[in-house]
């Protein structure tokens, strides 16, 4: 190569070209050098970057990154079901402790959003006004009836399925309302937390809200497992017809249903899930309480208990510290032998819940 160069400098007299040429020898040496050592070190950082090690130690950074609270979470979303108050001293004193109890513990600002009757709402800002936290939380009022006739097509199957009758206690519209809240509440609201009033918060709510970060990408809801054999019961029929199945099994293997208490609606997912959509019609809701045998009584529970047996991917599992469910009504139904399995929590409770008039701790 060198004597060639050389041959050709001494025969060529023409300085331009001279010239031209050295530029092409300089072009390809530099370009020869960087091909050669970018091989070489796209060669190592090949054989670096599969090293299962390393592999390893990402995967650790990003279980760490994924539990850790990483968000600038100033405001929280939050709606809590309020309705026939005006008469009922024992429910404004559980929605008193729950929002005194959250407001005590939260370092965030809480808008809250009471889905109720006109006079229910009214009692709730004012208890709101008297737990002394003013600047730690902000108020918006919906029109109900706007909400329910909007949801008018999803609720009225649901009532149909889901209590003994419309007039029952879980018959009331808005025990429903979380089911399709995706598509009445301002495309401006992201995610909430639902929440029903009987509850007793030990914990910062943003802690739950940061829950929302472990969501998989098919997660559309965060809920609590059933914390009572209700669904062993329930699915009765079902279970004898289909020995070894999960349905109604306590967890974490099993299909143990669902308490709807603690709700993580994560509403754009909700918006965006074309499975999540499709099984809220009334053609869906039949199609699986007949294929299960169903029958319930709980409202959206319910609902989202049955589509979780087709579809486990939709829900995230919010653990038990953060929906721990004080009754006990089917402990002595008959259930003794399995009542462990379901009712046991042995974390930290972050959020008592005194379903079924249980008192609180």
């Amino acid at each position: 190569m060198v004597v060639v160069v050389s041959t050709l400098w001494i025969y060529v007299k023409n300085n331009s070209i001279k010239l031209v040429f050295m530029a092409f020898l300089v072009a390809f040496f530099y370009m020869y050098y960087d091909l050669g050592h970018r091989a070489s070190f796209t060669k190592e950082n090949s054989n670096f970057l599969h090293n299962d090690k390393l592999d390893k130690r990402v995967e650790k950074m990003r279980q760490t990154l994924k539990s850790t609270d990483t968000t600038v979470t100033k405001e929280i979303d939050v709606i809590i079901t309020f309705t026939k108050a005006k008469e009922n001293t024992n429910l404004q004193d559980k929605f008193r402790v729950c929002v005194g109890s959250m407001l005590k513990e939260s370092s965030v600002t809480v808008r809250f959003h009471i889905l109720g009757d006109g006079d229910s709402q009214f009692i709730a800002e004012n208890i709101l006004q008297s737990t002394k936290h003013e600047g730690k939380y902000k108020l918006q009022n919906h029109n109900i009836e706007d909400l329910t006739k909007a949801m008018y097509e999803i609720i009225k199957p649901m009532q149909t399925h889901f209590s003994y009758k419309p007039s029952a206690y879980y018959g009331d519209a808005l025990f429903f309302l979380s089911i399709g809240l995706h598509n009445v509440l301002p495309k401006t609201i992201h995610k909430v937390i639902m929440l029903d009033s009987d509850l007793k918060f030990q914990a910062d709510i943003k802690q739950l809200y940061n829950k929302f970060i472990e969501f998989e990408h098919n997660n559309v809801i965060g809920i609590a497992r059933e914390m009572q054999p209700v669904y062993r019961h329930t699915f009765y029929q079902y279970r004898s017809h289909h020995p070894g199945t999960r349905v109604g099994e306590p967890g974490p293997i099993g299909l143990t249903g669902f308490n709807s208490g603690v709700l993580l609606l994560d509403l754009d997912k909700m918006r965006q899930s074309k499975l999540y959509n499709s099984l809220i019609s009334a053609d869906a809701v039949k199609h699986l309480t007949s294929k299960y045998n169903f029958k319930g009584h709980l409202g959206d529970q319910d609902f989202f208990t049955l589509i979780s047996l087709d579809h486990e991917e939709l829900f995230y599992i919010v653990p038990c510290s953060w929906n721990r469910q004080l009754c006990q009504w089917w402990k002595d139904k008959g259930y003794e032998s399995v009542w462990d399995q379901y009712y046991k929590c042995e974390h930290h409770i972050n959020i008592y819940h005194g379903n079924c008039n249980t008192p609180i701790p």
